[in-house]
């Protein structure tokens, strides 16, 4: 069994998985996506959401890490799909799951749904174009205007040769909402031979086990829980073997954050750096009441000195 932390737009950098891999659990992470329109990008923008690339395509805790592209256009997302092997990845992603509105007005992520013949020449032609001993994956939902798609899109995939789908378990339509239909996996299952990684409202350890048993995957991926919770990897693979990890307590979560503030300050403009340390916090109120209990003074703050402060005058409040 492998968890898999997911991609997600404007939160999953570099920094965050450098963090969570070392908290330990996490067999693979996969880049925010890497936009494929027109113009060839050049090498700099894949080092720039994957400097993973400079690093064997891993993390320093020796986690593999895939380049996702996203993009309408068979015969450039080959072309960077060729360039990012060329560049070190090891294996390259194709997002077919994004639900923004921006990226679904300009024919990208899970609008192509719609399309599964679209799909299939997008994925055939990144296959085409990397090498055989590199693995191209794919990632999508249940389908876009509701769930009566995912048959007909994995059996697209599969003909364009995917290694494996990762399925998050809900239509575009149905955005984060709960529940994740986990049992439209498995019918998925039923259809296509290719291997399927199920994705969507896996929470706690407890979450996991019921994912397996309903849609029937060996592997998951899970993005918010893991933001939420960034044990939660860890603790799943104790409980595989009978064991029971002992729970991320708020003072091991302080470092945590800290380095995460220090490595984005150095790719990052102050003002983006507390957005993204106030999105970070916004998800771990609902793993830690002590971030609950911090959010409604730091989420007024303006700069990352005063986040810090403000974390360091909470901790030393609640410890007393």
């Amino acid at each position: 069994m492998r968890i898999i932390l997911a991609p997600m737009e404007g939160l999953v950098d570099a920094p965050i998985r450098e963090t969570l891999t070392r908290v330990g659990g996490i067999d693979r992470c996969v880049t925010e996506f890497i936009r494929v329109t027109q113009g060839m990008l050049p090498p700099r923008i894949f080092y720039k959401f994957a400097p993973e690339l400079n690093n064997g395509a891993l993390t320093r805790a020796g986690t593999p890490v895939a380049v996702q592209l996203l993009g309408s256009d068979p015969e450039m997302m080959g072309r960077h799909g060729a360039k990012a092997v060329e560049l070190g990845a090891g294996q390259v992603d194709i997002n077919f799951g994004c639900p923004a509105k921006t990226v679904n007005r300009h024919k990208g992520g899970c609008v192509l749904m719609r399309e599964p013949e679209r799909m299939y020449e997008i994925a055939a032609a990144l296959r085409q174009a990397v090498p055989a001993n590199v693995p191209v994956t794919a990632k999508m939902r249940l389908g876009y205007d509701d769930r009566s798609m995912a048959v007909a899109c994995a059996q697209a995939l599969e003909a364009a040769g995917m290694a494996e789908i990762v399925i998050h378990a809900r239509s575009k339509v149905d955005g984060y909402r709960p529940p994740a239909y986990w049992e439209e996996i498995a019918r998925v299952r039923e259809v296509v031979k290719t291997h399927i990684i199920a994705n969507g409202e896996i929470w706690t350890v407890a979450d996991y086990w019921r994912c397996r048993e309903v849609s029937g995957c060996d592997d998951v991926m899970i993005g918010r829980g893991l933001i939420a919770r960034p044990d939660l990897a860890r603790r799943i693979k104790a409980s595989q073997d009978g064991e029971e990890d002992t729970p991320m307590t708020w003072p091991d979560v302080i470092p945590l954050i800290s380095d995460y503030a220090a490595a984005l300050q150095t790719r990052l403009d102050d003002h983006f750096v507390i957005g993204r340390l106030k999105q970070w916090l916004n998800y771990l109120r609902q793993g830690f009441p002590e971030a609950e209990q911090l959010w409604p003074a730091a989420r007024k703050v303006k700069d990352v000195s005063a986040f810090m402060a403000c974390l360091e005058a909470a901790s030393e409040s609640q410890a007393a």
